[in-house]
């Protein structure tokens, strides 16, 4: 079976950067990571594919290797004689051989700090313009405390690999190529551990569930990301933690519509409201206040009530609510209201008459102008 292209597993077109690759990968390793999502094999094999095309495309020499030469140029197994190649660590090598030291620094893989984190927090609307505090439990990997994060029991300390002595990484030769890989014994660290802590089994870190209190600030929308520093997963061998990024979504409000810093609303008023005007009550998030209808409102038409939006996170500036007013159709009328309903009618001089009705003339003008097109 041919292996999926490293550009497919990441999401990622060939001209993405190290940015743009770096952002995938965390994205995708942190959906499909095996802490969670324990037992899905789907997901720990789609794990697995996103690691590997990370590896290759995040080092330079490998992704150079792999955009000339494809899989072929970054496989361990060619060339016949086994052991890992890739053509960075093959000519570095070769020329710190004849040249004397090698590459400079050592092999031993430095301690990787903890993976960030993200956590999605649902907030009605009240709660995101207001700003609230509010306590989340987020599942992560915390040091042992035991063992002070070394992975060893308590009273002894891990020891210098017996294979590498320490480097972290081992050198093959293949005829006149020397090549450098990863220490299969101690996996890069540089170091073993005879006598593992009982905590975290020498993993230097355990799972474990935070409850946490995240103060949301006011006038947050959604999209919007509050950063807890450190609150991330914690670092290998003692390395520091990442973050923890709360992520912002706004659930939908039964009355109002934000746009920035704006709310809007529908508010039905009556025909008879709409025609002779008067005053009513409309709702803010600040209890109600009343709004005055001019005689003669046509449905649709917007009211500006300045002060009433949303404080902005950023600027401090406050947005506006904005009323549309619905003209409402009259319902279940008894015989006596249809009766009054025609003689007003009546009195505007019947369907065909304008003058009370200033939409139609210019609808029906354009109308007569339409058909008069099609047929000229």
């Amino acid at each position: 079976m041919s292996k999926q292209d490293f550009y497919e597993a990441l999401g990622l077109s060939k001209s993405a950067d190290e940015r743009e690759i770096k952002k995938a990968y965390k994205r995708l390793a942190m959906k499909y990571h095996p802490d969670r999502t324990k037992g899905d094999k789907a997901a720990e094999e789609k794990f697995k594919q996103v690691k590997e095309a990370y590896e290759v495309l995040s080092n330079p020499q490998k992704k150079a290797a792999y955009d000339q030469y494809g899989h072929a140029g970054v496989d361990p197994n060619r060339g016949g004689g086994g052991g890992a190649q890739d053509f960075g660590d093959v000519f570095g090598d070769v020329f710190g051989d004849i040249f004397g030291g090698g590459r400079g620094g050592g092999g031993r893989r430095q301690a990787q700090r903890g993976a960030d984190l993200r956590y999605n927090m649902e907030l009605t609307l009240e709660q995101a313009v207001r700003g609230v505090k509010q306590e989340i439990s987020v599942p992560t990997l915390v040091h042992c405390e035991q063992c002070n994060g070394s992975g060893a029991k308590k009273g002894s300390k891990p020891v210098s690999c017996g294979t590498c002595h320490g480097q972290g990484q081992v050198q093959m030769r293949q005829g006149f190529f020397a090549v450098q890989q990863a220490c299969p014994t101690c996996h890069g660290r540089g170091s073993t551990i005879k006598d593992p802590c009982h905590k975290c089994h020498g993993e230097g870190r355990y799972e474990r569930t935070k409850t946490l209190s995240v103060t949301i600030p006011p006038g947050v929308d959604t999209g919007d990301r509050i950063r807890l520093s450190g609150e991330g997963e914690a670092g290998e061998n003692g390395a520091g933690s990442g973050d923890l990024y709360v992520q912002v979504h706004v659930k939908d409000h039964p009355i109002f519509q934000r746009e920035q810093n704006n709310l809007y609303c529908e508010v039905p008023i009556s025909f008879s409201l709409s025609a002779l005007g008067g005053e009513i009550e409309v709702p803010t998030l600040d209890g109600r206040v009343s709004l005055k209808v001019p005689s003669e409102t046509q449905t649709g038409r917007m009211f500006r009530m300045r002060g009433k939006g949303v404080k902005s996170v950023r600027s401090g500036a406050t947005g506006d609510l904005i009323c549309k007013v619905i003209v409402e159709t009259p319902v279940n009328l008894n015989d006596e209201q249809r009766e009054m309903l025609r003689s007003l009618e009546e009195s505007f001089g019947g369907h065909s008459s304008k003058k009370h009705k200033p939409k139609s003339e210019g609808f029906f003008d354009g109308v007569k102008k339409f058909f008069d097109d099609l047929t000229s």
